[in-house]
């Protein structure tokens, strides 16, 4: 593994950031670099340090651990950066899948990329991937949203989107997915869709369809898990 620039004069050595995707249910589905980076740095900066343990733990990884979250806070931010600048190296890596797709990892690579820091990719599972792939809709061209605004913008965001003609993903809550599904019909009109939930777990489902027939398809005590919403794209 490469160690990094090599520094002038008296200057400090800095870390490294490394950006490290992890499974998004099935633990099988990480990548030998992304273990070995795992054992070699200095310090894991985590979504939910107890989540992150059983990882660490399936792969008897023993390293310090620190929380980076939303609600972290630019204190916490700059913690890690200065240990990095004091040349820790250090992973982020987020609940499941890829840091910065649907969280606050794109803050602190952020923030590193801003004090002169390099960062390493490490690829690997991300949900919207896996989902799209799967789905049998065109996957040349497409547009990942993630989660819509809850209240302000929702609207907006929908009507915008109504008219897009590359394929469209989402992320919703279990909660929150009927809605979701009778808000597509309502600004989309009774589009093709895919619905995946629990993807690479044991009750991974497909669901494929018109909304209409998805949102008869999913029984309520399927509800649970994160949903990935795939649509065809206005004109297909």
């Amino acid at each position: 593994m490469s160690q990094g620039r090599i520094p002038s004069g008296s200057e400090k050595p800095s870390g490294r950031l490394f950006v490290v995707a992890t499974p998004i249910g099935n633990l099988s589905d990480i990548t030998y670099r992304a273990v070995e980076v795992l054992r070699s740095v200095d310090l894991v900066a985590a979504e939910d340090t107890r989540t992150s343990s059983v990882l660490l733990k399936h792969y008897e990884i023993s390293k310090p651990m620190m929380s980076f979250h939303s609600y972290s806070g630019p204190g916490r931010a700059g913690e890690i950066i200065s240990k990095i600048g004091q040349g820790m190296n250090v992973a982020l890596i987020t609940d499941a899948g890829t840091p910065g797709i649907s969280d606050p990892g794109y803050l602190l690579v952020r923030d590193a990329v801003e004090s002169g820091i390099e960062v390493v990719p490490i690829p690997g599972a991300a949900a919207f991937v896996a989902a799209l792939s799967s789905s049998g809709l065109r996957s040349d061209r497409f547009v990942f949203e993630g989660f819509l605004p809850q209240k302000k913008g929702r609207q907006k965001k929908l009507q915008q989107l109504s008219t897009e003609t590359r394929t469209i993903i989402l992320y919703e809550s279990p909660y929150r997915i009927e809605k979701m599904l009778l808000e597509l019909v309502k600004y989309f009109g009774d589009r093709r869709c895919v619905v995946g939930r629990e993807i690479t777990k044991i009750h991974e489902t497909f669901y494929r369809g018109k909304f209409s027939e998805v949102l008869k398809s999913i029984p309520p005590s399927e509800k649970r898990g994160e949903f990935v919403i795939v649509v065809e794209g206005a004109g297909d």
